[in-house]
């Protein structure tokens, strides 16, 4: 397997490169790895979400749930 580092501007290791072929073998040889992959969110999903935090705001303007502080919201990204 050939496998490439990946360094910050200081050197440290930050990541590792896996060639797509040498990826798609692993995901076969270990099931678990492909929940490991990105999923890009279908246009459907963002727009369900976005209505979520549209609710939760108006329930916060009217006092009918409590605020988060901005750190909690920024660690959930």
């Amino acid at each position: 397997m050939r496998l490439q580092m990946i360094q910050d501007g200081k050197g440290k290791t930050t990541g590792v490169y896996i060639p797509i072929n040498e990826w798609k073998e692993l995901k076969k040889q270990y099931r678990d790895l492909e929940a490991l992959e990105y999923q890009e969110p279908t246009k459907e999903q963002v727009l369900q979400e976005l209505k979520e935090a549209v609710l939760e705001l108006k329930l916060v303007e009217q006092g009918k749930l409590k605020a988060r502080p901005a750190k909690d919201l920024l660690n959930e990204l």
